[in-house]
């Protein structure tokens, strides 16, 4: 595609704007965005209970709920894609991702790829992935849910076991609201480009040691290309109780249900190509904190039911079947994290996971489940229990050393020991050196050990390490960081021919390295500039992971007006590797103000690729030139 380099340029003259270092204190004030700035990160994400970043060897980044609702996207994925380097989101219309075949919302960090099961989100840190092909289900991360977004970069696996192999993007959800006896309503509306429609209301309330959250949505559109249209509802639930000083419990559900059609590749169109796809998380979690430990005991489920038909290419032979499938991973997880001696900390956990998978098919006239012949229809149960424990001490004002390690069992591939280490300096007050090396892995799936012809029983876990440094340095005025990475992995698992036919073996190997930038910056009292920047370089390309990305922003503030002023560029983005290789370069602009008309009355205008620009993220799907949203917000 066409680059645009003096477009790029001139953007980084002016770019984007710095959000805030993200803390659970972030939620208590209203402060200027210099006031942001200076607050420390506390993150949970790097080690189960809540620390400052600074203390930490692993690179986690930030992203709050000011920051999350200020683009008013209806989901946290478009956002994060754009304030976290290295970490690509693909997509192929304006709303919707969709699952199966020609499905968006693949995300992939490092070269390390969601859609392969090797990349985990959790929700709370509780895992949520597809329980039969392992992957995340984009769909699902939607803004109503969102108090912030914390994405770990590199392995996780110590923390949270298989799929957690090349990091995490933790959605940390609603919970708690802001002061006592108080009621909070919020209400956006918007509508835009193609039929699109967004519309969310959420409710919170505190009362005494009572707290709740209620959020539903709407969300549909009919996309810019023919039978490729959205729609989706949903909704968020959380209540909470302080028991007293020291415990405090909540329980939480988020549903959502959604229907996508699947047009095919522009040069292959398919008809009736359609899911009816519906995904839903409950927990329960019991707290404790006190001054010297605190922990938590939860439940959770993941589950999900999926239709498909998976559509024709010719509009006058309609499939006679749909698949369906079920699935569910719940779990148990409970860790205790205690400070045993000055600049010390000790968290130790234990989980379980019991991970069920159906696959099948049914006619479409009579709704009975259909026999289906080489392995398209299949049933697993598998169970996971680990313990684990993380060691953190600081040995010096200046010098703490962190040391974990992981014993996990699966009942199919067995036992997997998972270490860590690292150690971090902080020469200056504000400043801090990191040094990391982790191990990560992933179980096979359901689908590559007994589905498809393909499959393979005798599958072992993929296995990687990861080496990384980096620096980072927070001025009067700015931050600003660096990571450098290396990362070498082998019994990936691959398709190849064996004996003539199609076979999952373990036969592939990683071996990336790259480079990563940040900087945020206030410029005066209204402004702030954000620019992040990645380069990966892979032994083995991988599709939809580019070697470069580059974003740059302006963040305008000031009185009743906010504005953002976005752009992005992508370099060599595969989207078909080996023999038929194929990359993309392009560069998008995107723009979004809000005007606070009344008290309780914001307008808001988003604006997306508008500089037309002519691009393929998914190859044979090729992306909406500008497109345009505009709505209103109210507050009560």
């Amino acid at each position: 595609m066409k680059r645009k380099p003096l477009l790029l340029v001139a953007a980084m003259m002016t770019a984007n704007a710095a959000m805030a270092a993200v803390n659970e204190t972030e939620q208590k004030t209203d402060s200027t965005a210099n006031d942001q700035w200076a607050l420390p990160e506390v993150v949970v994400t790097g080690t189960r209970n809540a620390v400052d970043v600074r203390h930490l060897p692993m690179t986690v980044n930030v992203i709050g709920r000011q920051k999350l609702v200020e683009q008013h996207q209806s989901s946290v994925l478009p956002t994060v894609m754009q304030q976290v380097p290295g970490l690509f989101i693909t997509s192929r219309s304006m709303m919707g991702y969709g699952v199966s075949t020609g499905a968006a919302g693949g995300i992939n960090m490092r070269g390390i790829t969601g859609g392969a099961g090797q990349l985990m989100v959790l929700i709370d840190g509780h895992p949520q992935y597809q329980g039969i092909y392992g992957h995340p289900i984009s769909d699902s991360y939607q803004t109503l849910m969102a108090e912030r977004v914390e994405v770990l970069r590199g392995p996780a696996s110590v923390l949270y076991g298989s799929n957690a192999m090349g990091g995490v993007l933790n959605i940390v959800t609603r919970k708690n609201p802001v002061g006592r006896d108080a009621v909070s309503t919020n209400i956006v509306v918007g509508a835009g480009s193609y039929g699109t429609v967004q519309t969310e209301a959420s409710n919170q309330v505190r009362s005494g040691r009572f707290s709740s959250t209620v959020a539903a949505q709407y969300n549909r559109t009919d996309n810019h290309r023919p039978h490729m249209g959205f729609e989706q509802y949903g909704g968020y639930l959380n209540l909470g109780y302080d028991i007293n000083a020291h415990w405090n419990a909540y329980v939480d559900a988020n549903i959502t249900h959604f229907n996508a059609s699947y047009p095919g590749a522009e040069s292959k169109p398919m008809f009736d190509a359609d899911q009816w796809i519906t995904r839903g998380v409950v927990s329960a979690a019991l707290e404790n904190h006190y001054g010297r430990t605190n922990g938590a005991l939860s439940v959770y489920s993941n589950f999900g039911r999926h239709k498909i038909d998976d559509g024709t290419a010719d509009a006058a032979k309609p499939t006679a079947r749909y698949f369906r499938s079920k699935d569910a991973l719940t779990g148990i997880s409970w860790y205790q994290s205690a400070q045993l001696f000055e600049g010390n900390r000790l968290t130790v956990g234990i989980d379980y996971q019991h991970i069920y998978g159906n696959a099948y098919y049914t006619s479409k006239q009579t709704g009975e489940v259909l026999e289906t012949p080489n392995k398209q229809s299949g049933k697993s149960y598998r169970n996971e229990i680990a313990g684990y424990m993380d060691f953190r001490q600081d040995l010096t004002p200046w010098l703490t050393v962190d040391a974990g390690v992981r014993l996990d069992n699966h009942s199919i591939t067995g036992t997997e020991w998972v270490p860590q280490a690292g150690v971090v300096v902080r020469p200056i007050d504000t400043g801090e050196a990191k040094a990391m090396v982790s191990k990560g892995f992933r179980n096979p799936t359901m689908r590559e050990m007994y589905l498809y012809p393909p499959s393979n029983t005798d599958l072992k876990p993929e296995r990687l390490w990861n080496y990384e440094l980096s620096w980072r340095h927070r001025l009067s005025d700015f931050t600003y960081g660096a990571n450098v990475f290396y990362i070498k992995g082998d019994n990936m698992i691959q398709t190849v021919p064996v004996d003539g036919k199609p076979r999952n073996v373990n036969t592939g190997e990683i071996e990336n390295w790259g480079l990563e930038l940040e900087l945020k910056y206030p410029v005066f009292s209204y402004f702030n500039v954000i620019f992040n920047s990645s380069y990966l370089h892979m032994k083995n390309k991988v599709v939809a992971a580019p070697e470069m990305m580059d974003y740059l922003g302006l963040d305008f503030r000031q009185g009743k007006w906010f504005a953002t002023l976005g752009l992005q560029h992508i370099r060599n983005l595969y989207t078909a590797v080996g023999d038929a290789e194929d990359k993309e370069n392009f560069t998008l602009l995107n723009a979004s103000v809000s005007f606070a008309a009344m008290k309780n009355l914001s307008l808001w205008a988003r604006g997306e690729n508008l500089l037309w620009e002519k691009y393929e993220i998914n190859q044979g799907y090729p992306m909406p030139r500008a497109t345009l949203m505009a709505g209103v917000d109210l507050k009560f």
